[in-house]
């Protein structure tokens, strides 16, 4: 199991990746570059453009063999505890294996699987400066996990939202499954968490474990979080009429995730589609959760989104990468200069019915990714977990 932290996963002085087949940017309003190579340097986008106008010399060399390049995945919604392991599921490795399934960051909706977390005041702000400097220390396989989400306890005051984000704490867990539920304080609370640039997540659907409560859109729409977390429930969802309602009257993100139901979820993508607010929908897994750990979760629900959801893949991808990048004020995401040199090569499966990459997923079938690049960096090669790849990029000179 690779386990490299900000000291170890060093940034390559210069990386060159040429050949490249199709070059997706996650950018809904361009998402496929009319390019073949990308230059990184020190762990950053430097050029993007062809090979015989960008410079290879002294740079580390990999040739796409004609796959695509995509930006890694990010996982919006996931819920880690201590390092590499989960209690839900007494797994290790778990992150190391999302790392085989493309996705390259991780936002945590909470700490809230900690065995004994405590929920006074004192307690939850300090496992939420904790898990924050914790998880900005060690980055399993390269991962970056965006950690330290407290939930809402009543007893906090604005005081405490001060000190959270001085001590470097940037979003709260999911509201709703602290003590705080009804719509009136979590507004308040919200509001404090905003003023001090601590972006916020709500619970949205029916009880996730035995403890925690239905959160309708009554309440999503007082609390007026930044995120709509799992709108299409997590696992249990709100009735159709209700996730209208949210997509009409709210101009939050809509974060549609794997551990959810699935025909809420279309009916989400459906309804934000027609609203023409795509730019608002982005991904999650909502795991390590009861159902287990799921390390193809985000390329599940791009296939799933694109196939059954009509959505051209390489619009589909947006959703796990530049939407996600943008709402959650991220520097990876986005192939664009001085964005992190943070990729993901991919090629159709081997013997899927779609022809092309991006026909494959369209059909419903998983991509085969080939190699992992995390800050320039290649964090891992042919994936393990995804079906074999039809073409692998190959590592030419380091």
């Amino acid at each position: 199991m690779a386990q490299d932290s900000p000291a170890t996963h060093k940034p390559s002085a210069s990386l060159v990746i040429r050949n490249i087949g199709l070059l997706l940017s996650g950018d809904l309003d361009n998402p496929i570059l009319d390019a073949d190579t990308v230059l990184a340097v020190d762990g950053k986008i430097r050029a993007i453009g062809t090979q015989k106008d960008i410079d290879s010399e002294g740079a580390t060399v990999i040739d796409a063999k004609g796959t695509t390049l995509a930006p890694g995945l990010i996982d919006s919604h996931v819920h880690p505890v201590a390092g590499d392991w989960t209690p839900r599921q007494n797994q290790l490795g778990w992150i190391d294996s999302y790392l085989h399934g493309g996705v390259t960051s991780m936002i945590s909706a909470g700490e809230v699987h900690t065995p004994g977390r405590p929920k006074d005041v004192v307690g939850l702000k300090a496992m939420a400066i904790f898990a924050q400097r914790a998880f900005s220390a060690f980055r399993p396989g390269g991962v970056r996990i965006h950690a330290g989400a407290p939930v809402l306890e009543h007893g906090m005051v604005e005081e405490d939202f001060k000190d959270l984000a001085a001590a470097g704490v940037t979003m709260l867990g999911e509201v709703g499954l602290g003590s705080v539920k009804d719509g009136s304080t979590d507004h308040q609370m919200v509001g404090w968490a905003r003023k001090y640039g601590i972006q916020s997540t709500i619970h949205t659907g029916g009880p996730s474990i035995p403890g925690s409560s239905l959160i309708d859109k009554d309440v999503v729409l007082a609390a007026d979080a930044d995120v709509i977390g799992h709108i299409n429930g997590g696992h249990t969802a709100l009735p159709d009429d209700q996730i209208e309602i949210l997509c009409e009257k709210s101009a939050r993100a809509l974060e549609i995730v794997h551990n959810g139901n699935e025909r809420a979820g279309l009916l989400t993508l459906r309804t934000a589609s027609e609203l023409r607010q795509l730019p608002r929908i982005i991904l999650g897994t909502d795991s390590p959760a009861g159902s287990g750990v799921q390390p193809l979760g985000i390329l599940r629900l791009l296939a799933l989104l694109s196939s059954l959801g009509n959505v051209p893949a390489e619009v589909a991808i947006c959703f796990a990468t530049g939407n996600t990048a943008k709402i959650r004020n991220l520097n990876c995401g986005l192939i664009a200069p001085e964005r992190d040199a943070t990729f993901v090569l991919m090629d159709r499966a081997q013997h899927s019915a779609g022809k092309t990459l991006l026909k494959s997923i369209e059909a419903g079938d998983l991509p085969g990714i080939g190699m992992v690049i995390i800050d320039g960096v290649v964090a891992a090669q042919r994936s393990r977990n995804t079906p074999p790849a039809t073409t692998l990029p190959e590592l030419l000179k380091t």
